[in-house]
């Protein structure tokens, strides 16, 4: 089976983007399933309901998140309601929603975990227990495949998790630097890995900030309200090819569209 993960979506503009390439590629390289991290998908950070259902309906199965899922009270009811949209798992046990999600595909069944880093980030619960723990729930609900979006700042907490969960499951991939990192890879337990899938928004821009804002912060260090920019776009993430049997990763190929 094909699974398709897509890097942070940015705003309007690549929610726009995803629409317009997304259901053409699935046709054309006979993808199983899709899942995309939707955390930036809505103006000024976070995720609106009306943002969620465009990424649905643009062809997605389900969406995770990251360190901005809260930042909109909009979504908290989706949150507790839609067990496709899915936030990281080591937040407490009080915060809206939930950090793991079935997909039922009929020949098989895929779960998603999401969980945040914790250097440079939220001081949350351990990731590596955290994956522990929801590896086993998934397992007893009789999944194979699963997958994990490890939502991370620092490159070191990303890799070290993929090699601790090397065999344990079918693919980790990170996200939230919004740049794809060059190190799409099966691990040697069979875990497919790549450290960042990059993002789906503005080539011309700073993680898809406009550019000139960007500098504006970091050089003049005042608050600046940020606003993605308007270019045109491209779509970045990673095609894992895994035996729904087994559970392990077959091939790996990072996109960019």
């Amino acid at each position: 089976m094909n699974i398709l993960c897509i890097g942070d979506i940015c705003g309007h503009i690549g929610c726009e983007h995803l629409r317009s390439v997304l259901p053409n590629f699935k046709n054309q390289n006979h993808i199983d399933l899709v899942i995309a991290n939707g955390e930036n998908a809505s103006e000024g950070n976070g995720l609106l309901p009306t943002s969620a259902e465009h990424i649905f309906s643009s062809g997605v199965d389900i969406i995770t998140s990251g360190n901005h899922i809260f930042r909109r009270r909009e979504i908290y009811s989706m949150l507790d309601e839609n067990e496709f949209v899915i936030r990281p798992a080591n937040y407490p046990p009080s915060a809206n929603g939930r950090g793991l999600g079935y997909v039922d595909l009929g020949y098989t069944t895929v779960a998603v975990i999401n969980i945040l880093g914790v250097v440079y980030l939220e001081p949350l619960a351990c990731p590596f227990n955290t994956a522990d723990a929801l590896i086993e729930e998934a397992k007893s609900h009789g999944a194979k495949v699963i997958i994990i979006d490890f939502h991370a700042e620092a490159t070191s907490e990303k890799r070290a998790l993929g090699f601790y969960l090397d065999g344990k499951i079918s693919a980790l991939f990170g996200t939230h630097t919004h740049v794809p990192t060059a190190d799409a890879q099966i691990l040697p337990g069979g875990t497919g890995y790549i450290t960042d899938l990059g993002m789906t928004g503005p080539i011309q821009s700073v993680l898809g900030v406009s550019p000139e804002l960007a500098i504006s912060k970091l050089k003049d260090k005042l608050p600046v309200r940020f606003k993605n920019a308007d270019s045109k776009c491209s779509l970045n993430g990673c095609v894992f090819e895994v035996d729904h049997k087994t559970g392990k990763t077959i091939s790996v190929c990072q996109i960019n569209i």
